[in-house]
């Protein structure tokens, strides 16, 4: 459920699930939106689930549990992902060191399973794991002018720096923890944190005080990390060994054992993976809006992208599958990201789309017309390319 109810409600917004929670789809007009985003700066109510990890042992017990070494120190952060027996990703998450707790960021259905499954293996150590989703409101603030704008309402200490460090100061009379990103836009970025109470506050002042942020909901969320080449829980992650996705940022291969580590470092060994994640310029849908409509117009697109799950084709061979298709906000035409086999030959590609086949062009992660402020942490990337 959203925190901030009234301030969406004046920007008329659009709402979605997403895992249980109410989150804003769009506010109208979403790939226009997303074009201030890439060029100045906009605002979202982020829609994560939160445990507080606490107790003497917390972080040695999720340093056991995940793919990435959680740091010790406050002030600090990782992220890593949370696999089963098989190397597949349960949910992926961002775990940060607050002092006398650790805060875990994961997707909002992931929520009540991480905390059942953690607290029914705490045994004899020091450690309680609580839901403390309704304690906090999160709201992201991306675009080149993301700093310009934390700058101009942030009392206290300058900006972050260093990715997924916080510093924490106020807004207004709220106080607030301000997260350095991993760039999940392919652009400058923050995640503001405060208490839920003050949710409506903050959100009014990154939208309305200091330099103006445009607000945008996850339509376009979806549609900039496709861009950036930044898979996602709902789309790509879920499931999938890593390796597949390149998300060697999410990994350390010196920590111990954890589950899912061995499938993990077999298939690195291997020195590629059976899949990996490409984007894909939708040439043919591009083609067909022109002749239409005498004008490749953005927002009409939206009926005709192809959809999760939707057939790769090179030459006459299938070898893949759509995860997700969007209008990208940086170019106003339709691309795709999809999981094709590794050793496919992609010199001539179609996507199934309405039980058509349309053209296609392979592309490289993140698109080239996108020219944003920062790169995304989970652009993929493989050791067979290193």
């Amino acid at each position: 459920m959203t925190l901030v109810s009234g301030t969406h409600g004046a920007h008329s917004a659009t709402y979605r699930d997403r895992g249980g929670r109410r989150v804003v789809d769009h506010y109208g007009k979403p790939e226009r939106v997303g074009k201030a985003v890439r060029n100045v700066v906009g605002a979202i109510e982020m829609g994560y689930g939160v445990l507080a990890v606490t107790g003497d042992d917390r972080v040695e017990f999720v340093d056991n549990a995940v793919s990435n070494r959680v740091p010790a120190e406050d002030g600090q952060g990782v992220y890593t992902l949370l696999l089963d027996p098989q190397g597949g990703i349960e949910t992926d998450m961002y775990v940060y060191n607050a002092d006398e707790r650790l805060l875990v960021f994961l997707p909002p259905e992931r929520t009540e399973a991480v905390a059942d499954d953690w607290s029914s293996k705490v045994f004899i150590q020091d450690v309680t794991v609580e839901d403390a989703s309704e304690e906090f409101g999160v709201f992201g603030v991306h675009g080149p002018k993301s700093t310009e704008k934390i700058a101009s309402v942030l009392g206290g200490p300058g900006a972050p720096e260093k990715p997924l460090s916080f510093v924490r100061g106020s807004m207004v009379d709220a106080g607030v923890t301000v997260i350095a990103t991993d760039a999940p836009l392919g652009e400058e970025g923050y995640e503001v944190v405060c208490a839920a109470d003050d949710a409506e506050e903050v959100f009014d002042t990154l939208i309305n005080r200091g330099l103006n942020a445009a607000p945008f909901g996850y339509r376009t969320w979806d549609a900039l990390s496709a861009e950036a080449g930044t898979p996602l829980f709902e789309y790509e992650l879920e499931g999938t060994v890593p390796n597949v996705l390149g998300l060697r940022n999410a990994l350390d291969f010196e920590k111990g054992c954890y589950v899912g580590q061995e499938v993990v470092s077999r298939v690195e060994n291997q020195g590629r993976p059976s899949q990996r994640l490409v984007g894909l310029a939708l040439d043919g849908l591009a083609d067909a809006t022109a002749e239409t409509d005498g004008d490749a117009d953005p927002e009409g697109y939206d009926e005709i992208l192809p959809t999760p799950g939707a057939a790769v084709f090179a030459g006459d061979e299938a070898v893949g599958e759509v995860t997700r298709a969007a209008v990208g906000p940086a170019s106003g035409e339709p691309i795709a990201l999809a999981l094709v086999r590794y050793d496919a030959a992609l010199d001539s590609v179609g996507v199934r789309v309405d039980s058509e086949e349309v053209a296609a062009t392979r592309a490289d992660l993140p698109f080239s017309f996108v020219d944003g402020s920062a790169r995304s942490a989970r652009v993929p990337t493989y050791s067979s390319d290193e």
